[in-house]
């Protein structure tokens, strides 16, 4: 962080799916770490393609992973609800009950300053939550009055949701709006409103010869049966990143840049667990 500006350069990485993702993080995050200060991931598919376990949360905090968010597939390993209490880097969407385990939103204290990253899970197409649009207010209006920098993982299907409620959130001051869950990397980064480093879907991190990070031929015969058929993660010679970064104003959390990530390497095998 520069002392003149106070500009925070902020790295989020898209879905990573499987053991690929992961190691693809690793990698990045081996030679890159030191250009950021904060270091967000989405992590609902990390493990095996549906879940997060504890091993993983673990093993990405080791590679420099600050902040975890998730979506709808969060509560897939089981293991989840042993160690999600605990778990004080992991978010989980805000807009389940109250009484869901684990917390919607956490504040990050940075020493000179405090990151708040929110994660919400979209309606439409997903509908297994209620919006609850007045909870998600209340949340980011007290999440400003801790500090000027919040970041929102919004995971929903639809990019008219995304759209719509990235502009009301920029409306609200929030620091970054990045859309998760189509695993497809839209090229529609922005700031808005002067205020908000914004994209309707930061991508995937995976197995580049893949669908979405899953299996071709698995993906295939789901959808020529529709027949249910577990989905397998892609094994590829060739990995992706999809992330973003921003940056942001310590005194005033606006975003003043953003910019996404795509690059792809060799995919190196090191042991046999998705």
């Amino acid at each position: 962080m520069s002392d003149d500006d106070k500009i925070i350069k902020i790295l989020f990485f898209g879905d990573m799916v499987g053991k690929p993702g992961r190691y693809a993080v690793r990698d990045f995050l081996e030679e890159h770490k030191a250009e950021y200060d904060f270091v967000i991931a989405n992590v609902e598919n990390a493990s095996h393609g549906f879940g997060l376990t504890e091993k993983n949360y673990n093993d990405l905090i080791s590679y420099g992973v600050n902040a975890m968010t998730s979506g709808n597939h969060i509560w897939d390993k089981r293991d989840i609800f042993t160690y999600i209490q605990n778990a004080d880097k992991l978010i989980r969407p805000i807009n389940y009950p109250a009484t869901t385990p684990g917390a919607g939103s956490r504040v990050f204290d940075c020493g000179d300053y405090k990151i708040a990253v929110l994660n919400i899970l979209g309606k439409v197409f997903v509908n297994i939550v209620d919006f609850q649009w007045e909870k998600i207010l209340e949340e980011i209006k007290r999440l400003k009055e801790i500090t000027p920098i919040v970041v929102v993982d919004f995971h929903g299907e639809a990019t008219a949701e995304k759209i719509c409620f990235g502009r009301y959130c920029s409306e609200l001051g929030v620091s970054a709006f990045l859309g998760t869950h189509t695993h497809v990397q839209t090229a529609d980064e922005k700031i808005l409103n002067g205020t908000t480093g914004y994209i309707t879907d930061a991508g995937f991190c995976g197995a580049v010869d893949s669908v979405i990070g899953m299996d071709y031929k698995t993906s295939l015969t789901r959808f020529i049966t529709n027949i249910p058929e577990r989905y397998e993660v892609a094994e590829s010679n060739e990995v992706q990143i999809n992330a973003v970064e921003i940056d942001i104003d310590v005194n005033t959390g606006c975003a003043k840049a953003i910019k996404r990530i795509f690059c792809s390497r060799d995919n190196e095998k090191e042991d046999e667990s998705q």
